[in-house]
């Protein structure tokens, strides 16, 4: 559909000329003589613009401005008038006006005005896509689990998208502490404003302290221009300051009185600057030990600790991997541009028992690894690879002294035939050692291993 414009005029060589120039231009246009013939043309039209004179018998252009816009269309309006004066164009910007143009107009100005207007209004859906994609990536949706804790997480996010609260969100790493931010974040009233993450450990001391608050010229080696920092830069939107316990005192003390007085100063800056930024911190460190320590302020600590988020690691919640793994899959599927139906039993009896020592992170990069391995559209348990590491529920031989190396062997192995119940040529597969060589461990301990292919 081409780009619709609706001009009003009560001057009918005005209204031919500016359809004829504009139509030629690749605009398809409307005219109507009067507001109240406006305003019957515009639902059915539906101009993206619509420019209109001010000074119109019955209706005049500023009313029929208030009026398209108090009706919640999505359109912009120009007005143009014949009297240069302050008040009509003082009222018509007041009153919403894309623009206000002044006759006698050329034509070349009618051109820029409206391919600008265009312009402007394919930016503005871009945005509002893009925020829409954001909000369905980042919304309550991109949660996914049914254990009881997850379940309080869910509860707790929807009270804190009514309020500007300081978040600490605790939990392993990979656990998703950033999933919870944004989901805060995209379903606040705030979603449009920008969502910043800071990574606290990415960074030296002096490079991070200018990436939150900037930093003007000349205020170090290589400052040669002033910057921005993400707390100016963030608007009224988030701040998510990812591994807060790995900052500095210096640091921590600045931090502090962002969070007090919604100021700060860019390194180097004589004057403060004011912040409305919401500020979610998250960590794996134990806080509390580190302010018994001296390595984290107390005063910060209770500061951030408004509301605490605690993320259980995903071994706490087993029940929830299945669902987990269907989520996971169908990005991945996406992002690989395959089909993946799912995982086979066997497969999905490996995950499920696995330790996931690096949590939902762990979990999506050893599918990704599976789904490109993968020949079938199912993955199967042949294509996982999970490494030399724990399962759940798994034995221990007590024949050997607890922490030789022979008994570490031997525990190790029978977790994994447990794991693939006996069948040895996927333990072997899983171990990365030869299936002769897993016969002559399996000999050597005496076990009653069932042979399995």
């Amino acid at each position: 559909m081409s780009d619709r414009v609706l001009l009003v005029d009560d001057d009918l060589s005005i209204r031919e000329t500016f359809e004829h120039h504009l139509g030629r231009s690749g605009y398809e246009v409307r005219t109507a003589a009067g507001g109240e013939e406006a305003l019957a043309i515009a639902p059915e039209f539906a101009p993206g613009l619509v420019i209109t004179d001010v000074r119109m018998p019955g209706m005049d252009g500023l009313e029929l401005l208030r009026r398209l816009r108090s009706g919640g269309e999505d359109l912009d309006v120009a007005v143009i008038t014949a009297h240069d004066d302050m008040r009509s164009a003082i009222a018509a910007m007041q009153a919403g006006a894309y623009d206000y143009l002044v006759k006698p107009l050329d034509l070349d100005r009618i051109d820029a005005m409206v391919r600008r207007c265009f312009r402007e209004r394919s930016l503005r859906r871009r945005v509002h896509h893009l925020a829409g994609e954001a909000a369905e990536a980042f919304g309550l949706e991109s949660l996914v689990g049914h254990d009881a804790r997850m379940i309080e997480i869910y509860k707790l996010i929807g009270v804190l998208t009514g309020n500007r609260a300081t978040v600490l969100i605790r939990g392993e790493t990979g656990t998703g502490k950033e999933l919870i931010a944004r989901a805060i974040h995209f379903n606040a009233p705030q979603a449009a404003e920008p969502f910043i993450a800071v990574n606290c450990t990415a960074l030296t001391e002096t490079l991070l302290e200018s990436e939150l608050f900037g930093h003007v010229r000349g205020a170090f080696t290589g400052a040669v221009a002033s910057r921005k920092g993400c707390f100016e830069l963030a608007g009224a939107g988030t701040i998510f300051l990812d591994e807060i316990g790995d900052t500095g005192l210096d640091l921590q003390a600045k931090l502090l009185r962002v969070l007090e007085s919604h100021e700060f100063y860019p390194v180097g800056g004589e004057l403060s600057r004011r912040t409305e930024a919401r500020v979610i911190a998250a960590t794996h460190r134990p806080l509390e030990e580190y302010v018994r320590s001296g390595r984290f302020r107390e005063d910060l600590y209770f500061r951030l600790k408004v509301v605490e988020i605690a993320v259980p690691p995903l071994r706490a919640r087993r029940g929830d991997i299945p669902a987990l793994i269907e989520r996971l899959l169908d990005r991945i599927g996406r992002e690989l541009h395959r089909r993946i139906d799912g995982v086979s039993e066997d497969a999905l009896r490996m995950l499920v028992a696995y330790e996931w020592p690096g949590n939902v992170r762990e979990l999506e990069n050893t599918l990704t690894h599976a789904a490109v391995l993968s020949r079938g559209p199912v993955i199967s348990e042949d294509s996982l690879s999970l490494g030399p590491r724990l399962f759940a529920g798994a034995g221990t031989d007590a024949s050997a002294p607890e922490g030789s190396l022979d008994a570490v062997e031997w525990s190790h192995v029978e977790r994994v035939l447990r794991q693939t119940g006996g069948n040895k040529r996927q333990a072997a597969r899983i171990l990365g050692i030869s299936r002769p060589r897993l016969d002559r461990i399996i000999s050597r301990r005496g076990s009653g291993v069932t042979d399995r292919d």
